[in-house]
């Protein structure tokens, strides 16, 4: 009786799914500032706490440029820990700013979940330019009031630690409510913020700003994408 020739079972060897380049580069990430933040330590160019932030810091930048939810526990870490280390260094408006950052970033971690239309997640939106003029204006007022309080207190690189301060209050309150422009904030306060840091002898915090401003540039990037989709 005739049959019909079997056909011969191809063999599929699988495999485990490739990481993606997310996972990858976070995995990078991590092993690259650990180990920037440990010969920092070691070498006693870094306080632990700042080593410890280092590595806390860039990573919740990295997940802000994701639009990922996980930014925020990290940002709660890494401000508590610089309010301590800029106090430390008598750098007060600065080390003042992190404690705002904290009751900021609680109140984004609600925005980015609940901020949307029918309590929807929040997405990336371009600020109208009212909006823009009024940052500018805050940005120039708190600079000028910042400077009075500091010059009564006689905080270091008065003048600097006021502008970068009001710059990177109003950077955050925009990232809080995911403004496409709050990248251009946060890179101009990263600019200010590396030899403002090296000058007050902070460098592995300075090393850590020219992180972030590498990874504003790429948030810019990336949230220009998310308004155009």
């Amino acid at each position: 009786m005739w049959r019909p020739a079997k056909r011969a079972r191809k063999h599929v060897t699988t495999s485990a799914p490739p990481r993606t380049p997310s996972l990858a580069l976070l995995t990078g990430l991590v092993l690259i500032t650990s180990a920037i933040a440990f010969a920092a330590w070691r070498t006693g160019a870094a306080h632990p706490l700042e080593a410890i932030a280092f590595v806390t810091g860039v990573l919740c930048v990295w997940l802000v440029t994701r639009q990922n939810i996980w930014n925020f526990p990290l940002g709660l870490i890494t401000v508590g820990i610089y309010a301590f280390v800029f106090y430390q260094s008598q750098l007060f408006a600065t080390a003042g700013l992190q404690l705002i950052f904290f009751v900021i970033n609680l109140a984004g971690w609600y925005l980015w979940l609940y901020g949307g239309e029918n309590r929807s997640a929040l997405k990336v939106r371009r600020a109208p330019r009212l909006e823009w003029l009024l940052t500018i204006l805050g940005i120039a007022g708190g600079t000028a009031l910042l400077y009075r309080l500091l010059d009564e207190a006689g905080g270091a690189t008065k003048f600097w630690d006021a502008l970068v301060t009001s710059i990177s209050l109003a950077a955050q309150w925009a990232q809080s409510r995911k403004i496409l422009e709050c990248w251009w904030l946060w890179i101009a306060a990263d600019i200010i913020y590396i030899p403002f840091c090296l000058y007050n002898g902070l460098y592995l915090t300075a090393l850590l700003y020219g992180v972030f401003l590498v990874l504003s540039v790429m948030g810019l990037l990336e949230w220009r994408k998310a308004v155009k989709a």
